[in-house]
């Protein structure tokens, strides 16, 4: 199957010209810094400039003003996992590996697969034995190689590490020295909401699993703020599935630091799994984001998340996944709590269904 097979299978929109500037990327004859210049035109045709856009019958529903939704479904794979994916290939690219692992539950394995395709570089995603995810198809669409293991997603995290290290494979698994890369990545949405308000919202509502897109949207804010672009930095909304996230989790009972849940009382359903883990690897950086930013966390029910998916598809247009929709919940949820004076707030979905 070539790469353009590959992409259609898949379902991801990948552009003609993309693909184009993939064939000189995967040349290992040509210049590495040519390889590289090209890879960076693929991430700008692809990743990121996502929509922002006015959520009107949300407003009139819930009584509140100037509610903007940032759709990340529209990256090439339908979340905004794509944008770390494409920023750790690029990195993997620039150290000359040749072969790239993660461990993952389903949307960051297609992002890397896509994007460890376009770059021509291996893939190896390992995954839980006990998940089930849809997108297994799509990553072996896109030739990842997918190896099932024994114990929870921290477990094959772990051990997916510790292959890359005897191996020398490039890990672009989350935490650790990615922490840095990834949140960088995120920043960028805090800038692209900056572009479209011209001003910092006052809320900006953030699902949540390992804690680096929240941790990255309020650094990107933090950056812009102290420049002197925003007049304020957002207070930072975490949401997650309840009970069974260590961020909210660690919030909600006013610890210091990110703590771990118990793994057994952790149980995937097919709604919760993209938001579950007992172990967040960026749940420091995210627990700083939601305490600095005067924020909040909150604890979503399946039922809910279903139940705003099903609203969103019918009143607003969007397919949305229903774990992505957490951070809009916990922001309704805020207003009918508090009342909200007239404002902007933004609310991120995370994932297209």
């Amino acid at each position: 199957m070539d790469l353009k097979d590959g992409v259609r299978t898949s379902e991801n929109k990948v552009s003609s010209e993309a693909r184009k500037l993939s064939a000189f990327v995967r040349d290992r004859t040509k210049n590495l810094v040519d390889r590289l210049e090209c890879y960076e035109d693929i991430i700008s045709l692809e990743i990121g400039d996502t929509g922002l856009s006015r959520a009107k019958t949300l407003e009139r529903e819930f009584d509140l003003r100037q509610l903007y939704i940032k759709y990340e479904g529209d990256n090439p794979t339908g979340t905004q996992k794509d944008r770390i994916a494409f920023a750790q290939l690029y990195d993997a690219l620039r150290r000359e590996f040749d072969t790239v692992t993660l461990a993952t539950c389903g949307n960051y394995g297609v992002a890397v697969a896509l994007a460890a395709n376009l770059a021509g570089i291996n893939c190896k995603i390992f995954i839980p034995e006990s998940y089930h995810t849809d997108r297994i198809t799509e990553m072996e669409g896109l030739k990842a190689e997918i190896i099932r293991l024994p114990g929870s997603y921290e477990d094959v995290v772990m051990e997916s590490s510790k292959l890359a290290k005897k191996n020398d494979w490039y890990d672009a698994n989350p935490g650790g020295s990615n922490t840095p890369l990834q949140i960088s990545a995120y920043s960028q949405l805090a800038l692209e909401i900056f572009e479209d308000l011209g001003d910092a919202p006052k809320y900006c509502a953030v699902p949540v699993s390992n804690g680096t897109l929240i941790a990255g949207i309020f650094r990107g804010f933090v950056t812009l703020y102290k420049r002197g672009k925003t007049s304020r930095i957002p207070k930072m909304i975490a949401a997650s599935s309840a009970n069974k996230n260590p961020i909210v989790y660690s919030f909600l009972h006013g610890f210091d630091h990110c703590k771990d849940l118990r793994p057994e009382i952790i149980k995937e359903t097919k709604l919760n799994e993209p938001l579950i883990n007992w172990h967040s690897f960026d749940g420091e950086e995210a627990l700083y984001a939601i305490k600095e930013s005067h924020g909040g966390a909150f604890n979503i029910s399946d039922k809910k998340l279903r139940e705003m998916s099903t609203y969103l598809s019918k009143k607003e247009g969007y397919k949305i996944l229903p774990a992505a929709t957490a951070g809009l919940i916990a922001l309704l949820e805020l207003n009918e709590k508090m009342n909200f004076e007239a404002d902007r707030f933004v609310a991120v979905l995370t994932a297209k269904n």
